[in-house]
Parts: structure tokens; C-alpha cells; sequence
């Protein structure tokens, strides 16, 4: 099993079951923790696609803008 032996397994996953398995504060608390993590990397995903939209909305402004510019030169001539 790699550099590790059955002993450091076993350790790993008693922590590990103490800490997300059972009944108790502990579990409730990391189970917490991971709904935390996981909402968090959803928010940095809708916060990108926002950005991003918002990038394109203003790149569509200012060409919308240039434009009218460009018609109002045209009018004036």
C-alpha cells in the first residue's frame, strides 16, 4: 500500500469517521463545513459567468455608443 502501512490506514480512517461519520457536534460541524466549501465554489462560478456577462454587456455599450457617434457625424455632414 505505498509508503504507508495498514496502521496508518486504520488511523486515517478512524479521524476520518469521527470526523464526518455518527451522530455527534463533530460530524454536523465538518458536514457543515463541506456544504460551506461547496456554496462557495458555486457562488466563484456564478460570479465568473456574472463578470463575464457584464464585460459583454459593456463591450455592447460602447459599440452601441460608437455607433450612434458615427451616425450623428454622418447627420451632420
Amino acid at each position: 500500500m505505498g509508503t504507508f502501512s495498514i496502521w496508518h490506514w486504520l488511523i486515517v480512517l478512524v479521524v476520518v469517521l469521527v470526523l464526518f461519520g455518527g451522530r455527534g457536534k463533530i460530524p454536523s460541524l465538518m458536514g457543515d463545513v463541506a456544504k460551506g466549501i461547496k456554496s462557495f465554489k458555486s457562488n466563484m462560478k456564478d460570479e465568473g459567468a456574472s463578470a463575464e456577462s457584464s464585460k459583454l454587456e459593456e463591450d455592447t455599450t460602447s459599440t452601441t455608443a460608437t455607433t450612434a457617434a458615427r451616425e450623428d457625424e454622418t447627420a451632420k455632414s
